[in-house]
């Protein structure tokens, strides 16, 4: 079905009950179990994924836009989130990174994780289980990240997430 938006490029497209996408987001679908390489891609859950290089050149950003949508701004998913940003940087801590934890909330999500520490497809699957209500892999990665550099922070003991 076609939704114009007067003012706005349009028209735009609503599939399957996922947010409605632009037509020029002629973005590829990212597989769960597929390589992850650089570049923009269109989530299982409909968001928007972004993997790029880092200003940081020790890291990898990762940028996940769910576009405003509801479903995605739970509670548990904002805690499931924030607790894989956590893990990421609990492998900074130990490598010595002096840089706070990128994790930003709400429907625009910003990660950094440090080259060589979380496997890159790793923490994309874990990104995107959580966007499909699986919290099983980021906790599965957050008990990686706990043995390695002491707990972390459960949702409620600190405002932001920070680095050391």
């Amino acid at each position: 079905m076609a939704i114009e938006h007067n003012g706005i490029a349009g028209p735009y497209f609503e599939y399957d009950g996922l947010p409605v996408l632009h037509v020029l987001d002629n973005l590829p679908l990212i597989h769960p179990y597929a390589e992850v390489t650089p570049g923009r891609y269109v989530t299982p859950g409909g968001g928007r994924l972004t993997v790029r290089p880092a200003e940081m050149r020790a890291h990898i950003r990762i940028t996940l836009d769910h576009l405003g949508c509801p479903a995605q701004l739970t509670d548990q998913k904002n805690a499931a989130f924030k607790r894989l940003a956590l893990a990421a940087e609990g492998y900074c801590v130990q490598s010595g990174c002096g840089h706070r934890a990128a994790y930003a909330d709400g429907a625009y999500r910003i990660f950094e994780v440090r080259n060589g520490s979380i496997a890159l497809a790793a923490f994309v699957r874990a990104a995107l289980a959580v966007e499909l209500g699986d919290f099983a892999p980021a906790g599965r990665l957050v008990q990686e990240a706990e043995v390695l550099a002491g707990p972390v922070r459960r949702e409620g003991e600190e405002n932001q997430a920070s680095g050391g």
